[in-house]
């Protein structure tokens, strides 16, 4: 199973976004995006930041997949 995850932006150094989300730090290629700033949220997949999100949006996919987590539905 693939997922992309909504990841706050706290970096940028040489179109890399260094994300963070729960303590969790990845770094993600910008290169399919313009115009992401640091405090940005972006959902981050296979090393790259596909789409630019809203940040109340971000957070109810967060708390979706924090609820799934906690409910043990993912599967081992």
């Amino acid at each position: 199973m693939c997922l992309a995850v909504p990841m706050k932006v706290t970096e940028i150094v040489d179109g890399t976004a260094v994300c963070e989300v729960d303590g969790v730090r990845r770094a993600g290629s910008l290169m399919m995006l313009d115009d992401v700033s640091v405090g940005d949220y972006v959902l981050l997949h296979a090393g790259f930041a596909i789409e630019k999100i809203d940040p109340e949006e971000a957070q109810k996919t967060l708390e979706v997949f924090r609820e799934v987590l906690d409910a043990g539905l993912l599967p081992e």
